[in-house]
Formats: C-alpha cells, sequence, structure tokens
C-alpha cells in the first residue's frame, strides 16, 4: 500500500519510520539536527512550494529520505486509516 502525500507525491507505507507535524516537532534541536542532516546530505525530498506542514522520514534499503509536505500530519495519518489515499 501507498501513501499520497501531496503533489503526485507517494511512498510505500513500509517505508515509513514516521510523520511529524513540522510546527510541533522543529523545536526540538535534535529535530532541527534531522532535518539540518537530510537538507545538506541532498536526501530531503520537497512535495511542494507552498507552506510545509508535515514531514515524513522513510528507510528503503538502509537509505534514509525525508519528505516535505503540505499536508498535515492528521491528514496524512486519516488516509494511513483510510487506505493510504490510493
Amino acid at each position: 500500500m501507498y501513501l499520497h502525500i501531496g503533489n503526485n507525491y507517494s511512498v510505500d507505507v513500509r517505508d515509513i519510520v514516521g510523520v511529524f507535524d513540522i510546527e510541533n516537532t522543529t523545536v526540538e534541536k535534535c529535530t532541527k539536527k534531522l532535518l539540518e542532516r537530510a537538507e545538506k546530505e541532498h536526501h530531503c525530498v520537497y512535495t511542494t512550494y507552498d507552506m510545509p506542514k508535515s514531514f515524513i522520514v522513510t528507510v528503503k534499503n538502509g537509505k534514509e529520505r525525508v519528505y516535505i509536505s503540505q499536508l498535515s500530519a492528521a491528514t496524512l495519518r486519516k488516509r494511513l486509516q483510510s487506505g493510504g489515499g490510493f
């Protein structure tokens, strides 16, 4: 099953490590470091040019990716509960 995370982007739910609300989690130093490292190492995928509301951390074959989405973490959670959006 795949989770639609906005603007023609989908991720395999088996690869998802976590879905996080940007506003609530970026106040923590460790979250800021995670996002800065992902950006520096080119592991960030921006699914939108709009104001981001969440980020999704995935790991596939040992490779980490961070998807920045305009959808809220609550919306993504609802999509997961209802079958992924696809």
